[in-house]
């Protein structure tokens, strides 16, 4: 029997909130599994309960997301998350990890990676944001029109519902959302959205919160990402030690595949693997197709379905 457990590690105004999935008691080797921007930790359920055959799964809330702190709007940097990350993986003593994460969560991984060198088996990064700081563009020319755009229209999005079911309504009808299991979603909305004291709920990663979030992820796409007075970090993925597949979503947009080609040519002992007609969100999209890529990556032997 698969059994969950919520974790968190850090005072409050640091906290990271985490998830686990285990079946019984006996010792397996962990798995690390990161989401991507807007989303929460729970949305890899129908995954983790797979893996947890072999694996004790974590999950984690990235900040600024679900339960996990939420600090000032300077503070969603890539190399922020990473250390989030290697946080985690130090406070739960975590070696030998399987590491999996999708688009900036996968980053998360990346960086992590070479911050805490050795603690990785191997990653399994989907469409992870990445730039090549080889090829970087002047940073003082900024965002273009179309990448502003998206940085600010996520202000105009929808925050509160009447309840947790008009929310999902809301969310089944949208095109990001339509092909997503009914397990993965209802995830989202119930741990993604707060309970308020008039019976509404509304959105934890607030779309302020998004925006800041999403604006260095934009920069990365566009190669202008300079980072903060810590610097650009994307020269670290040349020097992660362990094996990586960076996988790709046929019918996602051309600019993930686009990021995961440069993480190829970064990342020395990286190979490719290629999800048919899929969207971006693979884990939520096709869990089980997700599970046999896993499957087929694993050092062990093979994971028992």
């Amino acid at each position: 029997m698969i059994i969950q457990r919520r974790l968190s590690i850090g005072p409050v105004n640091e906290r990271i909130a985490l998830v686990q999935w285990a079946e019984g008691d006996s010792y397996k080797p962990p798995a690390l599994l990161v989401h991507g921007t807007a989303f929460v930790a729970d949305v890899w359920d129908e995954v983790a309960r797979n893996l947890a055959s072999t694996y004790t799964v974590y999950a984690l809330d990235r900040r600024g997301h679900g339960d996990s702190h939420k600090p000032a709007m300077n503070l969603y940097h890539f190399q922020d998350y990473a250390e989030d990350v290697c946080r985690v993986i130090e406070a739960l003593d975590l070696r030998d990890i399987y590491g999996i994460g999708h688009s900036a969560g996968a980053t998360d991984l990346l960086l992590a990676a070479r911050l805490l060198p050795g603690r990785f088996s191997r990653l399994f990064v989907m469409e992870p944001t990445v730039m090549d700081p080889r090829k970087a563009r002047d940073a003082s020319a900024g965002l273009s029109e179309w990448a502003r755009s998206a940085v600010q229209g996520v202000l105009r999005r929808q925050a509160e519902f009447d309840s947790f079911d008009a929310a999902f309504r809301r969310y089944r009808a949208a095109p990001a959302f339509v092909d997503w299991t009914e397990t993965s979603l209802w995830a989202y909305v119930r741990h993604g959205f707060a309970r308020l004291e008039n019976g509404r709920v509304r959105l934890r990663c607030t779309p302020e919160l998004e925006s800041a979030i999403l604006r260095p992820i934009f920069e990365a796409m566009e190669q202008v990402y300079a980072g903060d007075a810590r610097g650009n970090p994307f020269a670290w993925l040349a020097e992660i030690d362990c094996s990586v597949r960076v996988a790709t979503a046929e019918k996602s947009w051309p600019i993930y595949k686009e990021m995961a080609s440069r993480a190829v040519s970064l990342i020395p002992r990286a190979s490719e693997w290629k999800f048919n007609g899929i969207g971006h969100c693979v884990a939520q999209e096709a869990p089980q197709l997700l599970f046999h890529a896993l499957q087929d990556f694993d050092g062990r032997g093979g994971i028992s379905a």
